[in-house]
């Protein structure tokens, strides 16, 4: 019957979320706590240049405060 397809669709769907899962927990544990950003047009890596530089630290992921603006 129809029901016989649920658990190959559960496995299959179980295996294309794993991935996405994995690979967001490590982002979040090599960049300082926090998913890699990722920069697919000019705005965006202008951003994440400005980041860099006005979070005092050298990574756009990893920020002084406010304290460090001039």
């Amino acid at each position: 019957m129809w029901y016989e397809i649920l658990p190959g669709l559960g496995l299959m769907t179980v295996c294309l979320i794993i991935p996405g899962i994995v690979t967001a927990n490590v982002h979040k544990f090599t960049n300082g706590g926090k998913e890699k950003r990722i920069a697919r047009v000019p705005w965006q890596w202008y951003m994440m240049e400005r980041d860099k530089r006005v979070g005092g630290t050298g990574r756009y992921y990893d920020s002084k405060g406010l304290e460090n603006i001039h």
